[in-house]
C-alpha cells in the first residue's frame, strides 16, 4: 500500500464523510451533527484502547485483533480530519503547530 500525503487523507476523508451522510439521510433523514460524530470518534478511540489490550495480550477477544487494531486507528485520524473539517479547523495546519510547539516545549528545536 502506498503512503499517501495529508492534503489527499484531508480530500478522501471529507468525500467518505460526504458518502456517509447520504446514508445518514437516506436512514435517518438528515445528517448526524459534529456532536455526534465526535461521540462516534470517542467510541472508536475506546475501541483502540480494547484492541491495544488485545494486542499486548491483556484481554481476549474473539477475531484478530490486529487487523482490528489497523482499521480502528486508521478510522480514528479519518475521524480527527472529518472533526477538524467540520470545524472549520484545517488539521494540517494543526497538527504541523501541535508538533513544532511539543517540539519547542520538550527542546528538540
Amino acid at each position: 500500500m502506498k503512503n499517501i500525503n495529508f492534503n489527499e487523507a484531508v480530500e478522501r476523508s471529507i468525500q467518505l464523510r460526504n458518502m456517509y451522510h447520504r446514508l445518514e439521510k437516506q436512514y435517518h433523514e438528515n445528517e448526524w451533527t459534529v456532536e455526534e460524530d465526535a461521540l462516534a470518534f470517542l467510541t472508536d478511540a475506546g475501541l483502540v484502547g480494547r484492541l491495544t489490550m488485545s494486542q499486548q495480550q491483556r484481554w481476549p477477544i474473539d477475531g484478530n485483533s490486529i487487523t482490528n487494531l489497523e482499521h480502528k486507528i486508521g478510522e480514528c485520524i479519518w475521524w480527527l480530519i472529518v472533526l477538524a473539517e467540520r470545524m472549520n479547523i484545517d488539521s494540517g495546519e494543526a497538527f504541523e503547530k501541535f508538533l513544532t510547539e511539543t517540539e519547542l516545549k520538550l527542546g528538540d528545536k
